[in-house]
């Protein structure tokens, strides 16, 4: 018997079907990954398991019973638990508390609050997850958004759930802490527990999951176990493509010189950083988390000071104080925490789109709104950016078209030569990854220069001309792509000792 099964569930929003259609079955013990584009239903499933709302048709059983979840309250009591993509963690209070929140211990009949046992319990369970060194009278709103994330999981497992919905877990967590995160998944499957896990990272998803349900337009078009289900099915279900044409043609095209890099250092980071990026050429890089990768990034941009070496855009030397000198100097960059760095979430999508292009629609510090309105539109149809109003705060949006909303930003501004790419695609589902592709692709068809970092080894192998590896601050490897085998890729990243073969340099 299954421990829980969805049966023809649908749900609509002002009468527009957000979920149609989604049977599936899952018993005790097994990882059941759901995959689908962004609409594609998995969210407004989630919540309805979770009791955050309501289905207008189906049913849900546990155990071979329907149930009704009218509530989160109830969604507990049945013993399920549900940890969102976005956090909910009170940052002002420590993490014993936000573990412990609604459940804290007292001493014998009172309302006294046992402190000792508190942090003696959430201990005992971040322990557990593998990360003893967390401190439970630690205020969460000290922590990195990665270790806040960790706190989030940790106050799912101290009530010992019998199923578990995961969306997104690992989207700001490093490889270890990952690898921590499945570990705990696999254990708390081998004791029973039911655990339904979303992701758009299909190598997480066959690293973790017994079996894969796929979602498209709010129906369930495929399901199976993991090791039946192939990646080309699987892409093709969800986006209606093979996995070959997930990445643009490459055109080897690259023209005059536009980026070079000699000899950059900042001490701590990375260390004696040289290379090359020409016109209409995509340059990769690639390495683990730790490597230097990002701040090489940064430092290029301005928005963090090298110690040594130069920097030259378009024969010129540019050795950027601050971000805004690079981009009067025609250089973007699109970071890789779009939340913390690249959006104002509280603020509406024309405002977030034209922070970059103000000289475009303004004049004398005038804001010519109309033609600002005009400007973001042709981006936001372009883009094809879903929203219901161009005035809609961004933190509304989905993970995708937020990051769409990113990339209309640096669209907008006139003559950009230089486009740094900082994980173009994380957290954002199998299409638009393809959109997003294709249009790095185009820009440097344009003549654009392009520095695109990323730590999803297809990604960077499928797109990239030429490829950088960094381990330990300094780029150790210049493949081309008679060598993009993955093999030698991770053995320059991680250390492991390879010879240089034909069309490859060593650094």
């Amino acid at each position: 018997m299954s421990r829980l099964a969805v049966s023809h569930i649908a749900k609509s929003y002002d009468g527009n079907p957000a979920v149609r259609d989604i049977s599936f079955e899952v018993a005790a013990g097994r990882v059941l990954a759901l995959c689908g584009e962004n609409g594609a239903g998995k969210s407004t499933l989630m919540k309805m398991l979770s009791g955050a709302t309501k289905p207008d048709g189906g049913e849900i059983r546990l155990a071979g019973k329907p149930v009704a979840i009218a509530g989160p309250s109830d969604a507990m009591a049945l013993g399920i638990r549900t940890v969102y993509q976005e956090l909910s963690l009170l940052p002002h209070l420590s993490v014993a508390e936000n573990m412990l929140l609604g459940r804290m211990p007292t001493r014998g009949f009172s309302f006294v609050v046992d402190w000792p046992q508190a942090n003696r319990i959430a201990s005992r369970v971040l322990a557990d997850f593998g990360f003893p060194e967390i401190d439970p009278t630690a205020l969460v709103g000290s922590l990195s958004v990665a270790r806040q994330q960790i706190v989030e999981i940790a106050k799912a497992l101290v009530a010992e759930p019998a199923i578990l919905i995961l969306d997104e877990p690992t989207a700001v967590l490093s490889a270890v802490e990952a690898d921590k995160l499945f570990a705990k998944v696999r254990s708390l499957a081998a004791t029973g527990a039911t655990v339904l896990y979303i992701s758009h990272r299909l190598e997480e998803i066959y690293a973790i999951a017994d079996e894969i349900v796929v979602l498209k337009d709010g129906r369930s078009v495929l399901s199976g176990a993991t090791a039946e289900l192939d990646q080309d099915r699987l892409i093709q279900a969800m986006v209606g493509r093979p996995l070959s044409a997930i990445f643009p043609e490459r055109r080897g095209n690259a023209g005059r010189m536009v980026l070079e890099v000699e000899k950059l250092s900042l001490h701590g980071h990375f260390e004696d950083v040289s290379f090359q990026a020409r016109a209409g050429e995509i340059v990769g890089m690639f390495g683990l988390v730790g490597s230097g990768r990002t701040e090489i990034a940064k430092a290029i941009f301005g928005a963090m000071r090298a110690d040594e070496g130069s920097v030259r855009l378009n024969e010129v030397s540019a050795n950027f104080a601050t971000p805004s000198q690079a981009v009067r100097g025609h250089v973007a960059l699109l970071t890789e925490d779009r939340k913390g760095d690249g959006l104002a979430l509280d603020v509406g999508v024309i405002d977030n789109a034209g922070l970059a292009s103000f000289a475009r629609y303004a004049t004398n510090g005038i804001i010519d709104s109309a033609k600002r309105r005009q400007l973001v539109g042709e981006k936001i149809r372009e883009l094809s950016i879903k929203l219901t109003d161009p005035a809609q705060p961004v933190r509304q949006l989905s993970g995708g078209n937020q990051q769409k909303v990113v990339l209309a930003k640096w669209l907008l501004v006139e003559n950009i030569q230089l486009f740094i790419f900082d994980e173009p695609t994380r957290g954002v589902d199998i299409a638009t990854k393809v959109e997003i592709y294709q249009m790095i692709r185009d820009l440097a068809d344009s003549g654009v220069a392009v520095l695109m970092i990323s730590s999803e080894m297809p990604e960077v192998l499928g797109m990239a001309d030429r490829l950088l590896v960094v381990r330990d601050g300094r780029i150790v490897a210049e493949l081309l792509p008679a060598n993009f085998q993955p093999e030698t890729v991770f053995a320059h990243a991680a250390g492991l000792e390879i010879g240089a073969q034909p069309g490859e340099r060593l650094h």
